[in-house]
Formats: C-alpha cells, structure tokens, sequence
C-alpha cells in the first residue's frame, strides 16, 4: 500500500468494498500499462488530499482477471467508483488529476 491506497485482490474485495463508509475509487490496472502508470501518482495525490472523504484502492487484472471480468473490465486503466457496495460510476482510460477530480466530485463532500 503506497501513500493511503488499498490494494484488493479477490480475497479481499469484496469485504473492503461492502465494509467502506467512504466511495471506492477501485483503479483497474496492470504492470504492462503505459497509461495505468500515468495515473497512479495522480491517484496517489488524491488519495492523500481526499483522505477520508474517498478511498482509492487498486486491484491488479493480471493476477486476479475473475474480477476484471465480473465487472466487464475490457480495457485498462478502468476507475469503478463503488458507493455503498454498488458501482456508481465507470471511467475509463487515463485522466488527467482535474477532470478526475471533477468526474469524482458527485461523491466527494463539498468543503465549500
């Protein structure tokens, strides 16, 4: 786990996603994926900034792919957002650190 993120595995998953009380930005990724190494600093800064108000948590496809393929993850990077246990939102592809705080904003409180 680097800088307040979660890693899931299928042992895992399932339990951390139901027993959170904060959204789960769930980050699909693999070791070979040039763009999923792009984002995962940008995740990591939000995962500090946004700590308690959003979990990130990343789940590796090449070592547990029957998770990748219970929520019909074909391309990576894939962000499931889940709240309350249910997926509330899909990003796919890479984004840059603002469009994915504003793709997150519905789930974030505003501190306005």
């Amino acid at each position: 786990m680097s800088e307040g993120i979660v890693t899931l595995t299928t042992s895992t998953f399932d339990e951390v996603i139901n027993s959170a009380d904060t959204p789960v930005v769930v980050d699909f990724w693999a070791e070979w994926c040039g763009p999923c190494k792009m984002i995962a600093p940008i995740l990591s800064e939000i995962a500090v900034e946004q700590s308690g108000k959003v979990t990130i948590a990343k789940l590796n496809v090449d070592e547990n792919p029957d998770l990748a393929m219970r929520f019909n993850v074909m391309s990576i990077p894939t962000l499931l957002v889940f709240n309350n246990g249910e997926v509330a939102k899909r990003l796919v592809g890479a984004k840059g650190k603002g469009q994915l705080l504003q793709e997150l904003d519905e789930f974030l409180p505003t501190s306005l």
